[in-house]
């Protein structure tokens, strides 16, 4: 690496250790930044990274702590050494690397309390509807742009029909951000955004979002073209009142990202009002029926004012043509004779399940109890539970680790579980999270 691609990566370095400032050792910030930019294509795979000596004299570090992180890159199977010729990242991530897309490639387990969408759809009343019926759409040859009209019409009208929300998320990426764009986000925030605005090249900026003031000062020193909004939070299922957030970007013209995939789901209180009635002209709105009929369904929606919605249709265009017309006729069949409330309160009583199973069993883990969501965000006193994930797995059980939900690296020792599996499940679930808690290093 040359001296001007040196100083380059030096730059980008130094500014993924701004973001991760926190409580974390010196060694492990530098680690995870490097992790960052690999993550993001700024390491490409097989790279040869700065040697110890040049990369501390260039960040500003002292060379031990540059020794360190490389040690743990190399024993997290992200980097190896080379005798005589240096760290390389490794051509393919290590396959016991934690990352959010790896929550559904994970294979089989028991009890999976890693992700958070309806788990099966033995809840829904289905539809008696003929194939046939599936396969008429307006223009016959199924690619309506937009979304089929009557699924559209149930879900607000001037909306735009995608592949869930993560394809939202990722159009809404591909249309308002550039590389070096920064993102403000809660911390903890959805982990499946975190990863398009890496993958855009995007910094997400950690923010408390409740606090006004903090809000004002972030927009004011990072000038972000967007604020990633979680109204009911995903992972801890707080319900949160942002309508300062939406006040605030459109004062200073900031356009909002608004997930409301949670917001139907909301056990004490009333849902949050929609940001956009705050900041009309410069709101995307995020939803999907993952969390109400059934997440293999793969149907979302965006919400936006025109000529953004036009922009985020020709964005969409551009990626898939069209979402499924058989999975949207399925989902308007399917919204009129199954309301929410019927699985709200159901999902209700399997929070109050799980949380008193848990709390009879595992004493010393914490938590909030949620208001809405579909997951608990429990803490476990001194464990990396990067680790604890993958020694739950042996007791067959899958979940989902606190550093997937954080932008700078915090809450590793948290753990987001999924309430939403039937009691019998979540019976198995707490066993197997008792074994491995006992198991701990």
């Amino acid at each position: 690496m040359g001296s001007e691609d040196l100083n380059r990566f030096a730059v980008l370095v130094r500014e993924r250790l701004r973001l991760r400032e926190g409580k974390e050792p010196p060694s492990r910030r530098l680690a995870g930044a490097l992790s960052d930019l690999a993550e993001i294509g700024a390491l490409a795979p097989g790279s040869r990274l700065p040697s110890e000596r040049d990369l501390a004299q260039a960040v500003g570090i002292s060379r031990g702590t540059v020794a360190a992180a490389f040690n743990t890159l190399c024993e997290t199977g992200l980097c190896e050494r080379r005798h005589g010729s240096g760290t390389y990242l490794r051509e393919a991530p290590p396959t016991g690397t934690p990352s959010f897309s790896g929550l559904l490639r994970a294979g089989t387990v028991l009890a999976d309390l890693s992700t958070s969408v309806v788990p099966d759809p033995s809840h829904l009343v289905l539809p008696p509807i003929e194939v046939a019926a599936l396969l008429r759409t307006p223009s016959g040859h199924g690619y309506d742009a937009e979304g089929d009209p009557r699924l559209r019409a149930l879900l607000g009208g001037d909306v735009l029909i995608t592949g869930g929300a993560q394809q939202g998320i990722d159009l809404a990426a591909r249309v308002l951000l550039r590389p070096g764009d920064r993102v403000l986000v809660e911390n903890p925030t959805y982990g499946g955004a975190l990863s398009v605005f890496k993958r855009a090249g995007a910094h997400a900026v950690p923010v408390d979002l409740t606090d006004p003031r903090a809000v004002r000062a972030a927009i004011e020193l990072h000038r972000p073209e967007v604020v990633y909004v979680v109204s009911v939070n995903n992972p801890t299922g707080a319900v949160l009142d942002l309508r300062h957030v939406a006040e605030l970007a459109r004062a200073e013209d900031v356009v909002i990202v608004e997930d409301r995939t949670l917001t139907e789901l909301v056990y004490e209180g009333d849902p949050p009002a929609p940001l956009a009635d705050a900041h009309p002209h410069g709101t995307v709105t995020v939803g999907s029926l993952s969390k109400v009929l059934w997440g293999g369904l793969r149907v979302g929606w965006l919400g936006a004012a025109e000529p953004l919605l036009a922009r985020l249709a020709e964005a969409k265009q551009d990626t898939d043509l069209a979402t499924s017309a058989v999975s949207q006729r399925l989902a308007a069949e399917l919204l009129e004779r199954n309301p929410v409330a019927a699985w709200r309160a159901e999902l209700a009583g399997r929070r109050d399940y799980l949380t008193a199973a848990l709390a009879a069993a595992l004493p010393e883990w914490t938590w909030e109890r949620p208001r809405g969501g579909m997951s608990l965000w429990a803490r476990l006193p001194g464990v990396d539970t990067d680790r604890f994930a993958a020694l739950t797995r042996r007791y067959g059980v899958a979940v989902a680790p606190g550093s997937l939900f954080s932008a700078d690296g915090r809450h590793r020792d948290r753990l987001r579980l999924s309430f939403a599996l039937p009691p019998v499940l979540l019976d198995q679930a707490v066993a197997g999270l008792v074994g491995a808690w006992r198991e701990r290093g």
